[in-house]
């Protein structure tokens, strides 16, 4: 294979473990326990996609991954592993990269709208009981077929009171509304502002186009997600990476089989995505994992052990990396028994043991072939990144920022006509004359004109009161299936 055929992963004795790129949407699994290495095994990983023209989309959770945008320094070690290797080629330098951040402290802003976010998965997000999640769903389908936009938040506590207001009319066509479940939601919302959630939702959202890049050299741009304060709120991380990943599964055409992937998207922390997530919920990440292959798109899950992973979605992982893993409890030695089962075994030997004799930057893989079987496990050596191992300075990380091609795109959010604007006239109507005119005066707004909203409406959204009928969000097209 050339160097654009595969992809170094690790090596020892002589041999070479390379990932064939025609099988790396397969999905993947970088396992270890906290300190054995995976944080660079992601790096080397981001490197070669890179390299081979692959965007990729990665959430730095420890706050240690933008030195990717750096060249990394040559010293004893680095020089050891890649003689050790045999690597050619290897030279230090940086990637092209693009911050993100959903708070725009660090990176370019990151925002979707409440409507194509979802109710299933705002459900999910504000812990909604059944009733609750109905209740919302209603709102939802009421403010679609009222044609009012649902954009941020403020839009939708509209929505919920006028829901309120309006529940002897639309229970006539909706079913039983609880006023009491929509002050629940209405009290989630409020929390909100406390998490940081509220930041996430608005315009201009972001168009996933901008995540699949490559630069003039035909490098796959790297993307980066700020997340060290992101990772505070693991409800919100876990849910925006889900909502991430089912938009491009929504959005992307069928591509079946190809050479390479689209994009390939790593979920660090993975184990956050599962923890207490509803069934429901659980189904629709197996689905999502299962079938966004065919959109070219490969995501691969880090975390400190595949007993992290729900076995449904951990079948579907064909490229494994396991780093060390400690069994000081029982737990822990079920936990590396589990991780050794995953593996197709190496009869030069024993999985199980091997795990917990790992050292730093060492690792078991097992990658598929070009047919799509496992090949069987090896130990090997990790091959050093070619990038800063390490965080960027804050000048260096502004640096960066300016040469960004969406520089001003997305760092000014803006507000337009919705379902808030819309309520606020209505309830205007009703008022007396002198007190509409006062309330007008005072307020002072300065909204966009009318045929200001409908074109930027048409732009975002060409036939939105049929689109917004149609399942959005997450997985809409899945509840179908």
């Amino acid at each position: 294979m050339t160097a654009y055929d595969s992809l170094m992963i690790g090596g020892a004795n002589g041999r070479q473990v390379k990932l064939d790129l025609a099988m790396a949407n397969r999905h993947g699994l970088i396992a270890g326990a906290t300190g054995t290495g995976k944080t660079v095994t992601l790096q080397v990983l981001a490197e070669g996609f890179s390299r081979a023209g692959v965007p990729v989309f990665m959430a730095d959770v420890k706050g240690d991954l933008s030195g990717i945008a750096a060249s990394g320094v040559m010293h004893r070690k680095i020089s050891e592993r890649v003689e050790a290797m045999s690597l050619t080629g290897y030279q230090q330098r940086p990637y092209p990269s693009v911050f993100w951040d959903i708070y725009g402290e660090k990176g370019h802003w990151v925002r979707t709208t409440v409507s194509d976010f979802g109710p299933l998965l705002l459900s999910s997000f504000l812990d909604l009981n059944a009733t609750q999640s109905g209740v919302l769903h209603t709102a939802f389908r009421a403010a679609d077929e009222a044609g009012m936009l649902l954009l941020d938040v403020k839009d939708l506590q509209a929505v919920l009171t006028w829901v309120k207001d309006e529940r002897a009319s639309l229970e006539r066509v909706y079913g039983g509304i609880s006023p009491a479940s929509i002050a629940a939601i209405q009290r989630q919302l409020n929390m909100l502002g406390e998490q940081g959630g509220i930041h996430f939702f608005g315009e201009p959202a972001l168009v996933l186009d901008d995540l699949m890049k490559c630069d003039f050299t035909g490098n796959g741009v790297v993307n980066v997600l700020e997340a060290t304060r992101l990772i505070r709120q693991p409800r919100l991380y876990a849910i925006f990476l889900l909502w991430l990943i089912s938009e491009l599964f929504e959005q992307l055409p069928e591509v079946g089989d190809v050479d390479r992937p689209r994009l390939v998207f790593f979920f660090d922390e993975a184990h956050l995505l599962f923890d207490s997530a509803p069934k429901v919920l659980l189904d629709k990440i197996e689905q999502v994992v299962r079938l966004i292959r065919s959109k070219g798109i490969g995501v691969y899950f880090i975390s400190q052990s595949p007993a992290d992973i729900p076995e449904a979605v951990l079948g579907q992982l064909g490229n494994r990396v396991q780093h060390a893993l400690r069994a000081f409890t029982p737990n822990d030695q079920k936990a590396v028994r589990v991780a050794a089962r995953t593996f197709r075994a190496n009869p030069e030997f024993d999985t199980e043991s091997v795990i917990t004799q790992l050292g730093v930057g060492e690792a078991l893989v097992s990658i598929l072939d070009k047919h799509g079987v496992p090949t069987p496990v090896e130990r090997v050596l990790i091959a050093p990144p070619e990038s800063r191992i390490g965080p960027l300075t804050e000048q260096e990380r502004r640096e960066v920022l300016s040469r960004s091609p969406w520089r001003g795109r997305y760092d000014e959010p803006f507000d337009r006509d919705s379902a808030w604007e819309e309520l606020r006239r209505q309830t205007e109507q009703k008022q007396p004359p002198m007190v509409r005119e006062k309330s007008v005066m005072a307020s002072g707004r300065q909204r966009q004109s009318v045929m200001e909203a409908a074109v930027k409406s048409a732009a975002r959204s060409i036939g939105s009161s049929l689109g917004r009928q149609i399942m959005r969000g997450i997985l809409g097209s899945l509840t179908r299936r």
